[in-house]
């Protein structure tokens, strides 16, 4: 039996869930119908056809990514915080990232985590073009990390594994190191690192502050 109530938000929220696990291809009116448990009818009621369904999608979605909200109480750790944070949600969502790639929102959807970067720079003490600079520098690490970390998660198996690769004679003599760069790398803990290290570098000189 159809559901005789139905919201918008609740097609929507179908919807996203459809593309997040299975991509753009696999959402059509009858399988969001389906899961829904409802009419076909009844969807384009609330969302008109499949182009409208898909623009909505990319409006939440940008919508979405203007929920991040910085933690912690000195500088760095808030701006580590909200890369943490923008790493987190393009990760939960590829698809749906992809799809506002393609319809010309991305600088868009980047737009509330740059100024809530600006905002937590600017307590620091950097302005201008140095602030600038750190916003950019955030934001592109962070995208640029998670690009590498698809791209490793969808190559083919290695032959060599990277492991297979290093001895102390590849690692310049450093044995420990060798056997670290063999373990599997801890994304999540690299990328704190790695940010952490940037932004301590791009604050480099400001006066302390307790946030």
């Amino acid at each position: 039996m159809a559901r005789s109530s139905l919201t918008r938000e609740e097609v929507l929220a179908a919807a996203a869930g459809l593309v997040r696990q299975h991509g753009p291809q696999a959402l059509t009116m009858r399988k969001l119908a389906a899961e829904l448990g409802t009419a076909v009818t009844s969807i384009y009621w609330h969302v008109g056809n499949r182009d409208s369904l898909l623009d909505a999608l990319v409006e939440r979605t940008v919508q979405e990514m203007g929920t991040l909200r910085p933690t912690g109480r000195t500088p760095v750790t808030r701006i580590v915080s909200v890369a943490r944070g923008l790493r987190r949600e393009l990760r939960a969502r590829p698809h749906l990232i992809a799809m506002v790639h393609e319809r010309g929102l991305t600088e868009r959807m980047f737009l509330p985590a740059q100024q809530a970067l600006v905002h937590e720079v600017h307590a620091a003490g950097l302005r201008g073009a140095r602030a600038a600079a750190a916003v950019r520098a955030v934001q592109f690490h962070t995208v640029g990390f998670l690009l590498v970390e698809r791209n490793r998660e969808r190559s083919p198996v290695q032959s060599p594994a990277e492991g297979d690769l290093w001895s102390a004679s590849t690692a310049d003599d450093d044995p420990a190191l060798a056997r670290a760069l063999a373990r599997p790398a801890d994304q999540d803990r690299l990328f704190v690192t790695s940010v952490r290290a940037l932004v301590d570098g791009l604050l480099a000189g400001l006066p302390a502050r307790d946030g």
